[in-house]
């Protein structure tokens, strides 16, 4: 008989995750509320922004609440529908949970999605998905690039990271990257693009300044921010006058029971640099704009969006952990069904 595997959040994670901070649980399958559906997941998200809603901490999202499954953008099948708008066998996503089926309310989120237009449903968790609009719209809107300017990625290597070195690049700019080993950083020249790229790691703040330094000496007139801490602090020595730095993520620092922050806040005054905090649900109702144009560019073949793609709800704490240890080799998805 078909049961409803969820993945539940049981204790808030102190520092690092451990397997005892969740709990695999099976339980029945819902049905749907009135006007609403459920959803039979078939690829879930696994992102670093998962980690921040796991503490109990003022955020853009609630916390998750102890007990139940983690929060996460999945794509699947309408199993059960109360909605006239929605049938069974569908093709949908929306923020859905880690678990086999979710009740979703249409709106919001939760929309049909065409698997037939791409090579595989997951697609719309990267290159259609989050990952892709939010280096489209983080680039594009809040970094404003200009042709000719040069832009600094950190966590360069990562989903959003490649992705937006290669928008970069479309729109006539120099791309350095900063990512974790010799491997990383190959990729980011061979199958991205980039016209450098730097490793970050074993090295102080003034070491990598200073390769920052080599590869931008005019400075960075863009600086996308993934990672934050040591690389951020580093980064900031090398602004351009007016530069725009993009907040995207901190996942250097999701783990810390200390928060780093911008310790050289100073050079953003020096610099008259501006630091637009980035969310992508505040583009929700241009996500088609977006989308549309990663399509074309991917159709084009100026875009390359990989996926690491792992299987099995029962492997979602092993899955997840990738994220932090650097083993992920492009947008990373779980796949169950």
């Amino acid at each position: 008989m078909a049961v409803n595997r969820r993945f539940l959040l049981v204790r808030r994670p102190q520092g690092t995750p451990v397997p005892e901070d969740f709990e695999l649980v099976s339980a029945e399958i819902p049905s749907p509320p009135p006007g609403g559906i459920v959803v039979r997941n078939h690829y879930i998200s696994l992102d670093p922004a998962q980690r921040g809603w796991m503490d109990d901490a003022p955020s853009y999202m609630p916390p998750i609440p102890l007990g139940d499954p983690v929060r996460a953008t999945t794509v699947g099948v309408v199993h059960a529908s109360d909605n006239p708008d929605f049938t069974p066998g569908q093709w949908v996503m929306g923020l859905n949970a880690i678990e086999d089926y979710s009740v979703a309310m249409p709106g919001g989120f939760t929309m049909p999605v065409d698997v037939d237009a791409v090579a595989s449903p997951s697609n719309f968790l990267s290159a259609l998905g989050a990952v892709g609009l939010t280096a489209y719209f983080g680039l594009l809107e809040a970094g404003k690039p200009q042709p000719g300017e040069t832009i600094l990625v950190s966590g360069a290597a990562g989903a959003v990271g490649s992705a937006v070195g290669q928008i970069g690049k479309i729109v006539g700019c120099r791309v350095v990257g900063i990512a974790g080993g010799p491997d990383k950083c190959r990729r980011l020249i061979e199958d991205y693009g980039f016209d450098a790229a730097i490793d970050y790691k074993g090295k102080d703040v003034e070491t990598l300044a200073a390769e920052i330094a080599k590869a931008a000496p005019d400075g960075a007139n863009v600086v996308f921010e993934n990672v934050g801490g040591t690389v951020m602090e580093a980064e900031l020595f090398n602004l351009a006058l007016h530069a725009r730095i993009v907040l995207c993520g901190l996942i250097s620092e999701y783990n810390s029971e200390e928060r780093i922050g911008m310790r050289n806040l100073w050079q953003v005054l020096a610099r008259r640099a501006v630091v637009h905090g980035f969310l992508i649900a505040d583009y929700a109702d241009r996500f088609a704009e977006g989308g549309a144009m990663m399509a074309r560019w991917l159709a084009e073949g100026r875009m390359r969006i990989d996926e690491d793609v792992q299987e099995g709800l029962e492997n979602a704490f092993d899955a997840f952990m990738r994220l932090f240890s650097g083993a992920n080799t492009g947008k990373l998805v779980l796949k169950i069904a």
